[in-house]
């Protein structure tokens, strides 16, 4: 009987405890209130989702310069070999310019020798303008003499102081001086033309000549090869002393005003990588869009390959070969119910969240759509302002409401 007795009054000691041990951890390990300061809400609003991939980008120059020979010649000096970074109007190197100095004063001479043609074709023109002038007023002269010569003759004619024959030859005398003169003013016009022709010949030929010269010269200022802005000398394509023909490539330069983000991502994601595809770029806290260009159709490195555009592709804190953190939109929605995204979801479909209202927290069932990393669709189960605890609550997912505790 008494061991009867000692075994009941063990189990139910045994009883109390497991009861006294239920409680404690009930009522210590597992909170039965939320605290006031120690979550994260968020007040559900309109407006984007998006869900992203994560990928790796390598800071580059957006556009290279390829600078070309403007003439035949050799190289002279490399001032700055590649790797160099250089700054606009910068030296990179000069070409051999004593050849185009040489057609530079050749092309001078001439061009003074025209002039003094100029001159002279000038001078001559105003001396036979003179004598064209003196045969004019010549044939004027005779022409009024014959005139007056007639006219005194007709007047002894009648007085029988002269005869009819020589009064007509005196007329026809007349007539044939005044053709002559409509001769002289003809020819001398075509002459005048003719002076003027060779006037405008001279003049264009100097024209010519001008610009040929000062192609030269634009030519000699350009074999001095400079930086056309802040860059990176990538690549000359010779040596000191080589030779290099008019339009052949002589420096290849990085323009370092603009970048772009050369990216790439694991192949499982290939289908994700199109052309025209959003990606923003986590550059110092900052988070600039940009956009998917060339899609490189080589698999390397079980690695997908590819260029991304930023809209502010001059931010000034892009510096070339700088890694970054890339986040390409996978899938994306625009003006729908959302909260921000926390440790109070799980996934999509439904979910249990629990709604501020007061001094209490009660439990809703909702609708999740599109996850991304910043934010969740919520499809339906809230409305737009309700407040939302979005930290981790999964200890009071047995409870229907919770009680908020101020500090």
């Amino acid at each position: 009987m008494m061991k009867k007795i000692i075994y009941y009054s063990g189990v139910i000691l045994v009883i109390l405890l497991m009861v006294f041990a239920a409680y404690y951890t009930f009522r210590f390990v597992i909170p039965t209130r939320l605290v006031q300061g120690e979550f994260d809400v968020y007040s559900a609003d309109y407006g984007g989702v998006m869900r992203t991939i994560d990928a790796q980008g390598i800071v580059e120059p957006e556009n290279e310069v390829l600078i070309r020979s403007v003439s035949n010649g050799v190289i002279h000096r490399i001032i700055n070999s590649p790797g160099s970074e250089v700054r606009p109007g910068e030296i990179i190197l000069i070409m051999d310019t004593i050849p185009i100095r040489k057609d530079i004063e050749s092309a001078e001479d001439q061009l003074k020798v025209m002039r003094n043609n100029l001159r002279k074709n000038r001078l001559n023109a105003r001396s036979t303008k003179v004598d064209l002038d003196y045969n004019v007023e010549t044939k004027k002269l005779k022409i009024a003499s014959a005139k007056s010569e007639l006219s005194d003759q007709e007047q002894l004619l009648d007085v029988g102081g002269i005869s009819p024959a020589k009064i007509e030859k005196t007329r026809q005398e007349l007539v044939l001086a005044e053709k002559e003169l409509e001769s002289i003013l003809e020819k001398n016009s075509i002459k005048l033309k003719q002076l003027e022709a060779e006037e405008e010949g001279l003049l264009l030929q100097i024209e010519i000549k001008e610009k040929e010269l000062e192609n030269k010269r634009d030519i000699l200022e350009d074999m001095i090869v400079r930086a056309p802005s802040s860059g990176l000398v990538l690549n000359i394509f010779g040596n000191e002393g080589d030779k290099s023909n008019a339009g052949d490539v002589l420096v290849q330069v990085s323009n370092l005003n603009s970048y772009k983000i050369s990216g790439n991502v694991d192949e499982k994601f290939a289908d994700i990588i199109k052309t025209g595809g959003a990606v923003f770029t986590n550059l110092d806290r900052e988070s600039l869009p940009g956009k998917i260009g060339r899609v490189k159709p080589v698999i390397e490195n079980n690695k997908v390959n590819f260029d991304v555009f930023l809209e502010d592709n001059s931010h000034p804190k892009l510096i070339p070969n700088m890694k970054l953190e890339l986040q390409v939109v996978s899938a994306s929605r625009d003006s729908v119910l959302r909260v921000r995204s926390g440790d109070a979801f799980e996934g999509s479909g439904l979910e249990n969240v629990f709604v501020i209202n007061g001094n209490r927290a009660t439990r809703k069932e909702v609708e999740v759509g599109l996850t991304g990393a910043g934010y969740i669709e919520i499809i339906q189960g809230l409305d737009s302002g309700e407040v939302v605890i979005t930290s981790d609550v999964s200890s009071f997912r047995h409870m229907k409401e919770v009680e908020i505790e101020n500090h």
